[in-house]
């Protein structure tokens, strides 16, 4: 097996876990947080905030450092159009992601307490759902970047 079809493989498999863990983690919040029980939401935020550092994080990394080996190795132009767009979106989504963490790492800690602040916990809430969908589209069109790489 050659060196390109594993780090091909390794890039493959992270931006499934990033893509899957992203959305994972996003139905087990909304779930947990619908639920309006405090210890099921105790609980998702604790692990919403776990999966996101050893799963999410792992592959946020992976990513970039895969990316540029795969380009460098099979000589494209890293200027190319869907590329471009790829770097793009990638940024796009990371810099929602980065203060979705922090929104995460907050609600666990507001909920640690015996009575929560409902009213920040729900404006928390609202940013945190709201930071998810450009990340997640983005990161839709990644995918659809890495597969057609379009030339418009």
């Amino acid at each position: 097996m050659d060196a390109y079809f594993l780090v091909k493989t390794f890039h493959v498999v992270s931006a499934s876990i990033l893509f899957g863990t992203g959305l994972g983690i996003a139905f087990f919040l909304l779930c947990g947080f619908r639920a309006r029980d405090l210890r099921q939401r105790r609980f998702a935020a604790c692990f919403t905030v776990k999966a996101d550092v050893l799963f999410t994080l792992p592959a946020v990394v992976v990513q970039p450092v895969s990316g540029a080996w795969l380009v460098a190795e099979r000589g494209f132009d890293p200027t190319d159009f869907w590329l471009v767009a790829t770097y793009a979106l990638y940024l796009l989504a990371g810099a929602c992601w980065i203060p979705v963490v922090a929104i995460q790492m907050r609600m666990k800690a507001m909920l640690q307490g015996p009575e929560p602040d409902e009213a920040a916990l729900a404006r928390l809430f609202r940013w945190w759902f709201l930071l998810g969908w450009p990340a997640f589209g983005g990161l839709l069109v990644v995918f659809y970047m890495m597969v057609a790489k379009p030339s418009w």
